[in-house]
Parts: structure tokens; C-alpha cells; sequence
């Protein structure tokens, strides 16, 4: 059996679900299924980083979402940002959904596709990287998110994720000073950590 979210191709029967939330102050109607992550809703983690995500300050350039799930944060960021945003998940089912809710919620700034992390990406370098990582693929999946996103961004360009500190948000802030030298928690809100690195210019 295959029914994780993180899985390239769930088999879980289908169930879909339909249902109406707010982000970046628009009303969202999203589709989701069975075999993907946080389907009943849309998890609180997601909405502290999509709330204190800063793209003013950003270089030019896309975003891209590691992870997007059925596309609440890209989407979200895409409609509020105004900029293209590149969302890719290794669950196919999810990129099929995130497709459905772009054309949904006629969101069209967005390039939606599956990559199992960068291994498939449309662009070299990005403004911008969010993760909402899937911890439960285990720490080295979450911080290869983390250590291979410094080469894809421009110069002032940052790297955003939302980590639970019972589940490695310390582990990630020390990883993330690492490799770019610097972290921010930009947030905490009910154990959720948002982290920001910037690359530096």
C-alpha cells in the first residue's frame, strides 16, 4: 500500500472533497482527494506561512513551492503576489488537484507539475522558495529541501518553511544557518515555526 501524501502515485480509494477557505484574503474553493496531505482543511502551518510571507522585499523573479500539495500555498501566494509561481509535488494526485484548483479558483500565474524536490524544475533560478516539507518523509527528505535550495535562488532571494518545533523545527533553523549563514523565525505561532534564510547578495 501506497497512501502517504509524500508517495509518487497514492492508492488510496478516491474521495473527494470540496469545500471553501480563506487565504490571502480571497475565499478559495479547493478539490481534494484521498492520498494527499491535509484534505479536510487547510492546515494551520500552511496559513502562518502563507500570513507572514513577505514578497515585497523580494528580488524579480518566480516562486517556487516545494511540496504544494492540492495548492493552497502557491496559489494562495500567486493571487496575492501578482508573480508566476512554480509549484511541483512528487504526489501525482496532488499536482492533478492543485491543476483542478488553479483553474478553479482562475488563478493563472502559476506553473503547476510533478518533481520529486528540484529534480524536474522549469526555471534554474527562483526570487523565492516555500515548503510546508512532508515530515513524515523522514529528515533527510526535509533537509535536502533545505540544502539544495540555496543554488537555485538569485542573490537576496529567500527560502520560507513552515516546521512544528516537536517536529525538527531547531534541527531546520541549524541546518538553514549552515548553509546560508543566516535564519530568521519570522513567526511562532502555536509550535509552528516559519523559517527564513536569505542568500546573500
Amino acid at each position: 500500500m501506497t497512501n502517504h501524501y509524500y508517495t509518487e502515485n497514492p492508492d488510496s480509494a478516491h474521495e473527494l472533497d470540496e469545500w471553501s477557505f480563506e487565504l490571502a484574503g480571497r475565499n478559495f474553493h479547493f478539490i481534494t482527494d484521498s492520498g494527499v496531505f491535509s484534505r479536510k482543511g487547510v492546515d494551520y502551518g500552511s496559513r502562518v506561512l502563507i500570513d507572514s510571507f513577505n514578497w515585497q522585499e523580494l528580488p524579480e523573479g518566480k516562486i517556487l513551492d516545494v511540496g504544494c500539495g492540492y495548492g493552497p500555498i502557491g496559489l494562495a501566494l500567486a493571487y496575492a503576489s501578482g508573480r508566476v509561481v512554480e509549484m511541483v509535488d512528487i504526489n501525482q494526485r496532488a499536482v492533478s488537484l492543485a491543476v483542478e484548483n488553479a483553474a478553479k479558483n482562475q488563478i493563472e500565474t502559476v506553473d503547476i507539475h510533478t518533481s520529486n524536490i528540484y529534480e524536474t524544475l522549469h526555471d534554474k533560478q527562483y526570487a523565492a522558495i516555500v515548503s510546508n516539507p512532508p515530515i513524515r518523509a523522514g529528515k533527510q527528505v526535509v533537509h535536502t529541501i533545505l540544502s539544495e535550495a540555496e543554488p537555485l535562488l538569485t542573490p537576496g532571494g529567500t527560502l520560507t518553511v513552515v516546521i512544528q518545533k516537536k517536529q525538527g523545527a531547531p534541527s531546520a533553523q541549524k541546518k538553514m544557518n549552515e548553509i546560508f549563514g543566516n535564519v530568521e523565525i519570522v513567526s511562532k505561532d502555536k509550535g509552528y515555526y516559519i523559517l527564513k534564510s536569505v542568500k546573500e547578495q
